[in-house]
């Protein structure tokens, strides 16, 4: 009832700024960022909702507008595709069609597919599946997800629920489920064979952001309001499970990102609080999660965490440093490259408007080492904290663990990208 009343007052652009993975969503220069899953391409959203298309292989940076493409919320490529984009806007989702050989800087807006069903705007989520079959859109305001034929611009809409809309969409990498989340204190996993799904309470707020480890069998993901990173497992089934989520019953509290105060070259700095997004690298050895502004510090910004990870044949989730921008600059989103083979290759869309490429490398991996430079590390006092137990889930765990600069990830700082 909560946040039925609060969505009668908010108007969609309220709506998308309050959902949306990237901070400050309604002034941000650089709205929404998507990498292509095979090749070295990116489209970006500007303030004016025009999107740029760059390639590392052309200097032609086609400009996509369209009468109907306002309030851009999300960007997805199509998989196993060079050239099909899937938009989130206002009233509609377009899918533009763009021929890589072509040298226009400005396509046709005939070159875009529009989409759209009643009841289902604004449209703030998006997300194909790995082999490009299916299509999932979400929208706050409509309860269903929707499962586009792209083909035939029709749609087929899972099982509805009461509670309110689908804020979020994210597809694990093997294909197999779906997360959901929505404005109340709920999110789903679904199964992608027989679209049944299960559904997590959590009590004190909604899920603010989630990632998939690499091979589909492991959650993470946060709550609104609270400092702390969750797990929920998905063991793999036999044939006999199909048409089961058959997630744990309880999530496991495997980081707590409270406040901390550390020591800098500039006099100490508290680091810390909730989370707004995060995303896991898809060799599953990084994660990247980026940190609310701290209302407690002056001029407080937000500042992305980087965790070592490791899956098996234990779950190990352990801090290795930090990441933070130019003066006056502040990190808006992040993202890693889907297929960088030298380590992880992290995305980071500052509020300057420009977009640096940072990549990590592993030392495991041999790779050669290289001085930080924007990006530097930091070393809170060495110290842990045991379980905590919350009333949230019956299962808890924690780790605790110095940040360590030499755990194995070096940083150095490629040009960035910066849009006029």
């Amino acid at each position: 009832m909560k946040w039925l009343t609060l969505r009668k007052k908010l108007r969609s652009e309220d709506l998308i700024a309050e959902f949306a993975q990237v901070t400050n969503w309604s002034s941000c220069c650089l709205r929404v960022f998507a990498w292509h899953p095979h090749t070295n391409k990116f489209a970006v959203v500007l303030l004016d909702d025009s999107i740029r298309v760059y390639n590392a292989n052309s200097t032609i940076v086609p400009s996509l507008k369209h009468r109907l493409q306002r309030n851009v919320a999300a960007l997805a490529w199509k998989p196993l595709s060079a050239s099909v984009l899937a938009v989130a806007c206002q009233s509609c989702i377009l899918i533009w069609t763009l021929d890589p050989n072509s040298l226009s800087t400005r396509p046709s807006s005939g070159c875009a597919q529009v989409l759209s069903h009643p009841g289902h705007s604004p449209v703030t989520s998006l997300a194909w599946s790995p082999n490009g079959g299916r299509l999932l859109s979400a929208s706050p305001v409509d309860a269903a997800v929707l499962v586009w034929d792209i083909s035939t611009e029709t749609c087929v809409p899972l099982p509805w629920f009461r509670g309110g809309g689908v804020t979020y969409l994210l597809w694990s990498p093997d294909g197999s489920k779906v997360l959901a989340t929505t404005p109340s204190a709920v999110f789903r996993v679904w199964e992608a064979q027989m679209w049944t799904c299960e559904r997590w309470p959590t009590l004190s707020g909604r899920c603010q952001t989630g990632c998939w480890s690499p091979d589909g069998n492991r959650l993470l993901f946060t709550v609104l309001g609270e400092p702390l990173i969750y797990s929920l497992t998905f063991p793999e089934h036999s044939r006999e499970g199909k048409g089961q989520v058959g997630g744990a019953k309880t999530a496991t509290i495997v980081a707590d990102l409270s406040e901390t105060t550390i020591q800098t070259p500039n006099g100490e700095e508290r680091l810390g609080g909730e989370a707004h997004s995060m995303v896991w690298d898809p060799s599953g050895e990084r994660l990247a999660v980026l940190m609310k502004g701290n209302p407690r510090v002056r001029h407080g910004k937000p500042v992305i965490l980087l965790f070592r990870t490791r899956n098996s044949p234990v779950f190990e989730l352990l801090p290795c440093g930090i990441v933070q921008g130019e003066p006056g600059a502040w990190a808006q989103m992040i993202t890693f490259h889907p297929s960088f083979n030298k380590g992880a290759l992290l995305t980071v869309c500052w509020s300057t408007g420009r977009i640096a490429h940072i990549p990590l490398y592993f030392v495991n991996a041999q790779f050669p080492r290289f001085s930080p430079m924007l990006c530097r590390t930091q070393e809170p006092p060495a110290g842990g904290g045991g379980s905590t137990h919350v009333p949230l889930f019956t299962e808890t765990a924690s780790i605790s663990s110095p940040w360590d600069p030499s755990s194995g990830t070096s940083w150095s700082h490629s040009p960035s990208s910066h849009l006029q």
